[in-house]
């Protein structure tokens, strides 16, 4: 009878496997998993946790531009797999949170540009676009020192202001509630207006600076008459952008009066955005290129989104249920109805960081504090003490 040898191995391999298993080399050990590319970390946008390795391209100021001189703030980051990549469609945005920017923002580090970095941190969107959202640690590939995050509540940069030796003052070195309840008790000294005068008001603080007979409208961008302001279609009227059943405030003289808050708007985008909390996503809005909503939040274009953030914000902390007022809070939820509320936190202090106070800004906040209430915004002038407060 003959035996089949087809399938037995020698056996000099026998005994060599069995070398190779004790000490341990039959079968590769598992590595740790290395960083995720650019690409790939743009692909999972799912909130987990991962660190993706890339070259820093530049700072994303919106869902399509990344600026690559100039930096405005310290904010953002755009990491790529290549440092000459200049598609913002294959870059992944960073948030940088107040504890990197001293190390990694690029106005005050623009050396970073072209360096490589590790950065790790939840996979999620920001600027409506693939992100990174409040990192853990950032770290040079090439193993240098990672960012210092530091204590989120360290106090925000101070001394450089126009206004920190006077107006801020008592302000100035504090972070969290105490700020804020600093921050009240400054801009709670104002002058009230009735809604009447808001009329007037608004004409002066939005004047469109290219065409003095006309105002700007807030989400359109439109310039139009100062003298179509009223109800009907193709008028401009009051919006509060804090919405004022937030609160069941009204327009009685108060927090429906403000006009930090209350700014020009078409009617009909006045109309669709309602009392809508603030959130991402939707569908179109007619006449407002730019706007987006559903059931229950309202997007404004990206060039005033930050805008919209800051006075917000300012409302949380002016109006703080004091002489028998609402006491109105954000917090990141939306369809908070008639609660003191307004949302979404989160999505606003990404606005903050994203949309940077610019000239307009500026000067109404100037004529507000000069001609009409006697106080100011001081997040137009802060805007970083957003983070200090609610970051």
């Amino acid at each position: 009878m003959t035996t089949d040898t087809s399938t037995r191995r020698p056996a000099w391999l026998i005994l060599a496997a069995a070398l190779l298993l004790s000490i341990g080399l039959a079968a590769p050990s598992s590595q740790a998993a290395g960083p995720l590319t650019v690409a790939q970390g743009a692909a999972q946008q799912d909130g987990s946790a991962q660190t993706v390795r890339g070259y820093v391209v530049g700072q994303p100021t919106a869902t399509t531009t990344v600026v690559r001189s100039g930096f405005p703030n310290d904010y953002a980051l755009a990491l790529a797999d290549s440092a000459s990549e200049t598609d913002p469609g294959r870059m992944l945005y960073v948030q940088l949170t107040s504890g990197f920017r001293d190390a990694w923002g690029l106005r005050s580090n623009p050396d970073l540009l072209g360096d490589r970095v590790d950065v790790t941190g939840p996979l999620e969107a920001y600027f409506s676009h693939a992100g990174l959202k409040s990192p853990t640690a950032i770290a040079r590939a090439d193993g240098g020192d990672p960012g210092d995050p530091g204590d989120p509540g360290d106090p925000p940069p101070t001394g450089d202001g126009p206004w920190d030796d006077t107006y801020y003052a008592s302000a100035v070195g504090l972070t969290g509630a105490a700020l804020k309840a600093e921050l009240h008790d400054i801009v709670d000294d104002a002058q009230a207006l009735s809604y009447s005068q808001v009329w007037d008001a608004l004409k002066d603080t939005d004047e469109d600076p290219a065409n003095s007979a006309n105002v700007r409208l807030l989400y359109s961008g439109e310039s139009r008459s100062k003298s179509l302001n009223g109800g009907d279609v193709g008028d401009w009227n009051r919006e509060h952008v804090w919405a004022k059943s937030h609160g069941d405030f009204g327009t009685a003289t108060g927090p429906g009066t403000d006009v930090h808050h209350l700014r020009p708007t078409d009617v009909q985008v006045n109309g669709t955005r309602g009392n809508k909390d603030f959130d991402e996503g939707g569908g179109a809005v007619a006449g407002c290129s730019g706007c987006l909503t559903d059931a229950d939040s309202f997007e404004p274009p990206d060039a005033v989104k930050g805008d919209v953030a800051r006075m917000v914000l300012y409302m949380a902390v002016r109006w703080e249920g004091d002489a028998g007022r609402p006491d109105l809070e954000v917090n990141d939820l939306v369809d908070n109805g008639s609660a003191p509320r307004m949302g979404r936190i989160s999505e606003l202090l990404a606005w903050n960081a994203q949309d940077p106070v610019d000239a307009f800004e500026m000067r109404r906040n100037d004529r507000i504090h000069a001609t009409w209430q006697g106080n100011r915004n001081p997040f137009v002038d802060h805007p970083e003490w957003a983070e200090a407060i609610w970051g």
